[in-house]
Formats: C-alpha cells, structure tokens, sequence
C-alpha cells in the first residue's frame, strides 16, 4: 500500500488535490464494484486506512437460523466461527478480499478514481480563483473572438474580457500582459467555472493603487470612494489613518511617479486625487477640483446640495459634457446643483429662497447637460 500513498502525495503536491477527497473517491469506487459483482440489495461498507493506505471491504450479513440469501444472511454456526459471542439477529462484518472482483468492476471502480481526480483538479482551480475574486490577476492576450478578447491566465485556464469591459481607446495586441479585475467566479452547469472579469471596473483603480501605494497597501491611507469613466477620467477619495501622511500625497508620489505608473496602466486614463472629510460641504468642494468653489449647502437627509462657484469657473466645475460634476456626484453620493455666482444672485432676487429650477443638476444617474 506504500505505493498508493506516494502516489496520493504526489497528486496532493502536484495537483493541488486533496488527499482525503481521492481516498473517499476510491471508497466511493470500491462501493460501486462492489454492487456490480454482488448486487445492490448487499450491505457493504468500505474503509481506506488514512495513515496506511490499506483497503478493507466488508459485507454486512444478518445472522439467521435458516439462510435464504447467502449474500445477506449467515449460520449462527458461520457467524460464530467468526466471533464465538455472536447470536441471532446480530449483524456481522464479513470481508470481502480484491480477488472477489471482477474485471468489470474493476474498470468502473478506477474510472470513478480517474473521475474524481479530474474533478479534483477543476474544484482546486475553481478555489483558486475564486480567492482572487475582487482582486487584480495578469493574463497574456490571446487573440480577438469577435469584438471580445480572449485572454490565458495560466497554462490551463482562459477568461474572456467582454468588449464592454475593455478601456475604449486601448489596442491589445497577442502576447500583451494585461491587468485585468475579476468581477466574479461562478460555476457553470457542465462542471466547469466561469472568470468574469474587467478593465474599466472602478475596483480595478483602488487595487492598482494598492499595489503601488506602500502606504494604502498597509492600511495607512485609506480609499474611501472612486467614481470613474473607464479611458477618460477618474476620481478617487482618500484619508490618512496617521497625522504624519498626507493621503494624497502618499498617493501621487514623488514627481507623480506613483499616480504615473497608474495613468500609463490605464492607458493615459486621467486621475484627480482628492482628500476625504467627513464634512459634506468640504468633500463636496475638493471632488469638484479642480475647480475653485464659493459655497456649498449641504441637504443631508436629501442627499443633495447646492453649489456656487465663481463665473469664470461655471464650465470648469461641471466639466466637458457634465464630465466633472457627474463624477464629484458619483464620488460623493450626493445629488450637486451648480450655479455661478451671477446666477445665484438673479436667483435670489427673483425669489429670494433656494428652488430648483435649473438643469445643471448631477447625479449619478445624469448623463448630460443643458448648457
């Protein structure tokens, strides 16, 4: 049995297989022999010693003054040769040696082992992905499936990134080593699994800056919001956990050679860095940067607020086509009313009370703008 051990290590070093999960497939197998060549209404049970190795199959008969079926029921004579102390209606474990099978059953018996560990296999890479969920893996680029792009994770795994998942402006080329964020890892219904993953994925720029940023990888500043429009921008809020870090600071970089390594990731994708506050009005004026803010009133059970900012800033603050505001909208959560400071006062002056009578409205819902 010593050589089935070694070969079960092996398996269990090389394959990523569980050692007791083949053992219990080939008890598995071993009962399924056992029903070919003595039927299913025999009661056996199978054990594999784990420290061993050793394979011990047994027949289960009842003892009975008179036998009827020799496959289930003994002598009171036959049994006590086994065990003096045996009676009538004890149950007794009879075993059954290797030589009592038959070829067939033991071809079924090593195809259900040979099963096993290929389901094995597929269930140790299934785990292993699946403990990258919500995380960064590489992949080489493949070739194009039409509009989308098969990707190689490892020598036998594959994943697809949908054309709606690709950063629009960038070109892959086969044999490019790709970042890519895994959105989920699910099953499928012929026993193999599915790695559905992104590139234009907000989570995708909160990991890259983990891996760049020592201090965000540690816990010392912390990402507390991103809202992004995959190859065109992106904003990302951050605080420091120690009065001795600038958060954003930490996140450029030295000569923005942090927040760089980043943008080329992205393919040129801008990024504005901006610091967290728990006070509404003051992190509702640092997302709208770079755009310089007079006022900001804060609606909070409303989730809204109203903005006010120099007139030569107006096109600033809300950005080409809505871009700025949408997104400080999104970061936020809060719904943003921006008005320049002349519109305000004409405002004031016909009505003399906040009402919300213009479109320049964003949430993260709103798309455009009504200039």
């Amino acid at each position: 049995m010593k050589e089935i051990m070694d070969a079960l290590d092996a398996l269990e070093k090389e394959k990523n297989i569980s050692k007791d999960d083949i053992m219990e497939a080939i008890e598995k197998s071993l009962y399924s022999a056992c029903e070919k060549d003595f039927g299913k209404d025999t009661d056996f049970s199978v054990h594999m010693d784990r420290e061993t190795g050793e394979i011990k199959v047994f027949a289960h008969k009842l003892v009975v003054e008179e036998v009827y079926d020799s496959r289930s029921e003994m002598t009171v004579e036959e049994a006590r040769k086994i065990d003096p102390n045996y009676n009538i209606d004890d149950e007794v474990p009879v075993e059954i040696t290797t030589r009592d099978f038959g070829r067939i059953a033991a071809q079924k018996a090593r195809g259900i082992i040979v099963q096993a560990i290929k389901e094995g296999e597929r269930t140790a890479e299934f785990d292993r992905y699946k403990d990258k969920e919500h995380d960064i893996i590489t992949g080489v680029v493949q070739k194009f499936i039409g509009n989308n792009l098969s990707v190689s994770l490892d020598e036998r795994t594959d994943t697809i990134l949908n054309e709606k998942e690709m950063i629009p402006g960038e070109f892959y080329e086969r044999g490019d080593r790709i970042h890519l964020y895994v959105v989920e890892v699910k099953k499928n219904l012929k026993g193999g699994f599915r790695i559905m993953v992104s590139r234009t994925h907000p989570e995708l720029v909160k990991r890259l800056f983990e891996r760049e940023v020592s201090e965000v990888e540690d816990g010392t500043v912390e990402i507390m919001s991103v809202s992004r429009e995959a190859g065109s921008r992106t904003k990302i809020a951050v605080k420091s956990n120690n009065d001795k870090v600038d958060a954003v600071g930490a996140c450029v970089g030295l000569n923005g050679q942090r927040v760089n390594t980043i943008v080329d990731e992205l393919n040129g994708e801008k990024i504005d860095i901006i610091e967290y506050n728990e006070d509404p009005a003051i992190y509702i004026e640092h997302a709208l940067s770079p755009s310089k803010v007079v006022s900001v009133t804060v609606d909070p059970e409303e989730k809204a607020a109203r903005v006010v900012v120099p007139d030569f800033q107006l096109s600033l603050a809300i950005g080409k086509e809505g871009q700025n505001a949408r997104l400080a909208a999104r970061l936020t959560g809060y719904k943003i009313d921006i008005k320049s400071e002349s519109q305000e006062r004409e405002l004031e002056e016909a009505a003399g009370d906040f009402e919300d009578t213009d479109d320049s409205d964003y949430s993260e819902d709103t798309e455009s703008i009504d200039e």
